[in-house]
């Protein structure tokens, strides 16, 4: 579906950038006298987003995959309907890069976005134990 409205020529939009708000998915930018405001989604391609919230529902529900992960991670502060869109932005951004570059699709695993965090993760789980009254030494284990 994706293809049959962009196309498999991604110079006419240059960056994932460009084409995020054209195909409806990009988060709105509202702000004034430093408060932000209502940050709507613009309308873009309205099929194209409408066929992109159920793709992202699917990709949301699989198992082992990084967009599921991305979903779970993002839908406990965000709320579902933004992480839905949120997940459409991803796959919009990753099928520009696969089309642009002409790579096939490569999973990158559920662990991938917490591998970005893991210092983040880990100083966060020491320093909770560490108020509950233990001991932490965070040594990463090697493998044998």
């Amino acid at each position: 579906m994706l293809v049959a409205k962009v196309g498999i020529d991604m110079g006419r939009f240059g960056t994932a950038e460009r084409l995020s708000p054209w195909s409806g998915v990009a988060p709105g930018n509202d702000e004034s006298a430093g408060k932000r405001c209502s940050g709507k989604t613009r309308k873009g391609n309205r099929t194209l987003r409408a066929g992109l919230t159920p793709l992202a529902h699917a990709a949301a529900r699989t198992q082992g995959t990084s967009l599921s992960a991305l979903y779970h991670c993002m839908a406990t502060r965000r709320g579902q309907k933004r992480t839905i869109l949120a997940v459409a932005l991803v796959i919009v951004v990753h099928a520009f890069y696969r089309l642009s570059r002409n790579e096939p699709y490569r999973e990158f695993g559920a662990n991938y976005v917490d591998g970005h965090r893991r210092h983040q993760l880990v100083d966060r789980g020491a320093r909770h134990l560490e108020r509950l009254g233990y001991g932490v030494n965070n040594q990463p284990v090697t493998a044998a």
